[in-house]
């Protein structure tokens, strides 16, 4: 950026010390010829004044050739008198612009140029009192010649400015980047204003991207030691009843109560990687590649609520399912992965001969899915993290039911790809009741 931006300045200089240059160069030379112009006029009018070319006196003066030269015009055209040449071998001057202007409105001036000595000649004509003409002359040098004797200096002085312009784009450069790496180097500084107005909004869109990849850096990195904390219980279990039996110390009525002991671990070691590789998937974007599609909410729940039964039963449990059709689009799969989440949770924490109803339907124009339950509750200092990985309020009872503690996380982020929300009503003693509305 930094080397973008002197460069920039640089370019920005020199394109405008170029052009400034020629601009110069330009106007200097139409003063010149000016100049060139009036100092001719003046000779002009000053020989015209002293009377010296008259038709009875064909002059007898001389003139200098070398600095001017001096032509004496007829009223028919014909050279009378010229100081650098035989004005009797001379050709009808009749014609030539500037007198032809002379004749005309009193006073004629042209400029005729000379590629090949890279001269300009510039002419002034004055009708003199009696009709006739007096043209002077001065051969100049033109714009190329000028330029060629001019190019020396004018790249010397090019050179200088485009040095100091080198000098001053970094030293400008480092003082507009200056504010912006300050920024950066200390960007968990709020108290640091941007120098530029400009920038606030950019730098507060910094800050908080900046905290976001922090805060996503430590729940990954407390994720990561929370499932190799709750991948080790279960593994240290089974590694314990394995090595007991291998060597011998359990007797063969016992067998069968260690056997089943290492199934349950194995299976709450399962449950776990499942659990971690969904949530994986969705915090990597994987589910919002599935297909969407309108649906059936009420018919979705009750076939959930069907293939929960059993597991209910086990747990000494009724679940039903009531509403009403009620339409949604999404994934079909998430959402029902969604009800079956909601549901595990009702039946595991709940009372023997308990209860969990699902109920569906719409509300103000919207769908809503509602787990309620008769279990054993959420305190109120807990019911705003039952949503963070791993979090647990009875955390034996958790680990006894089989929970993996990432049930509710699956759902949080499920309601998040639906554009949906998520609210717990939750009484210590009395139940639970979550409502999904989309």
């Amino acid at each position: 950026m930094k080397r973008k931006i002197n460069l920039q300045f640089i370019g920005i200089s020199v394109l405008a010390i170029v052009i400034t240059m020629l601009v110069m160069f330009r106007i200097f030379y139409d003063v010149y010829r000016e100049q060139v112009k009036e100092d001719l006029a003046t000779v002009a009018h000053t020989l015209s004044d002293a009377n010296i070319f008259q038709e009875d006196n064909q002059t007898g003066y001389a003139f200098d050739p070398s600095y001017l030269r001096v032509t004496w015009i007829g009223e028919d055209g014909k050279v009378l008198y010229d100081n650098s040449a035989d004005e009797h071998k001379m050709e009808n001057h009749a014609e030539r612009p500037e007198v032809v202007e002379a004749f005309r409105s009193g006073s004629g001036e042209s400029v005729r140029e000379s590629e090949t000595l890279n001269q300009s000649t510039y002419y002034y004509a004055l009708r003199l009192s009696d009709g006739s003409v007096l043209r002077v002359s001065k051969d100049e040098e033109n714009v190329w010649s000028i330029a060629n004797n001019m190019i020396p200096a004018i790249a010397g002085m090019m050179l200088f400015m485009i040095i100091l312009c080198i000098i001053l784009a970094r030293f400008f450069t480092r003082s507009i980047i200056a504010p912006i790496e300050e920024m950066a180097v200390n960007i968990d500084d709020y108290t640091i204003t941007p120098a530029y107005k400009e920038l606030v909004p950019f730098a507060q869109l910094i800050r908080k991207q900046h905290a976001d990849i922090l805060g996503a850096a430590k729940m990954r990195q407390d994720f990561t030691a929370n499932v190799s904390h709750e991948l080790k219980t279960p593994l240290t279990a089974i590694s314990g009843y394995a090595e007991l039996m291998e060597n011998g110390m359990v007797g063969q009525d016992e067998v069968a109560t260690f056997s089943a002991k290492i199934r349950q671990n194995v299976e709450r070691l399962l449950s776990l990687i499942t659990d971690t590789i969904r949530l994986s998937e969705l915090d990597n974007g994987a589910a919002r590649d599935t297909i969407m599609e309108t649906f059936d909410l009420n018919e979705l729940a009750e076939r959930c609520v069907d293939n929960l039964k059993m597991y209910a039963r086990k747990h000494e449990v009724t679940i039903a399912c009531i509403g009403v059709s009620t339409c949604v689009t999404g994934s079909r799969e998430m959402i029902g992965e969604l009800i079956d989440n909601l549901c595990n949770n009702a039946i595991r924490y709940n009372n023997q001969n308990g209860n969990v109803l699902v109920e569906v339907g719409a509300r103000e124009g919207h769908a809503f899915l509602r787990v309620k339950d008769t279990g054993i509750g959420i305190p109120k200092e807990h019911q705003e993290r039952v949503f963070e990985r791993f979090y647990r309020v009875d955390k034996s009872r958790s680990k006894q039911t089989g929970g993996t503690g990432l049930g509710l996380a699956i759902v949080k982020h499920i309601v998040a790809l639906h554009n949906a929300s998520i609210s717990l009503e939750s009484e210590e003693g009395k139940g639970t009741e979550i409502t999904v509305t989309f």
